[in-house]
């Protein structure tokens, strides 16, 4: 059962960077991409971005792409979302999540990591 813990949320003042972390464990083996995701308070949760946990495939929601950078170290098991030029609508709880195969939902979550973007 592969399970995820995010890190590296925190205050940061707008136009400032953070990284965030995604510990993966247990059978990690059987990963085929991990995405990105967040979700604000009242609003639905948003796709930020994906990687193909072998080939390094990435996707990215318009919203962040050229600000935001998903990559991933297989040998650590890590995944990672480097967030540059931060904006105060960027604040919310990210969450990194895994899927199995290419057709199938995320179906592995970790439990968030707030990010609050001050102005």
């Amino acid at each position: 059962q592969v399970q995820l813990a995010e890190s590296g949320g925190g205050l940061v003042q707008a136009g400032g960077s953070l990284r965030l972390s995604c510990a993966a464990s247990g059978g990690t083996f059987r990963i085929y991409a991990m995405g990105w995701f967040r979700q604000a308070p009242g609003k639905e949760r948003e796709f930020l971005a994906s990687t193909t946990w072998s080939g390094g495939r990435t996707s990215y929601a318009d919203s962040v792409k050229g600000r935001f950078t998903i990559s991933r170290d297989n040998a650590k098991n890590m995944g990672y979302l480097q967030m540059n030029s931060l904006k105060p609508e960027d604040t919310a709880v990210y969450y990194c999540a895994a899927t199995y195969t290419p057709t199938s939902e995320y179906g592995t979550w970790g439990q968030g990591t707030q990010v609050t973007v001050s102005s």
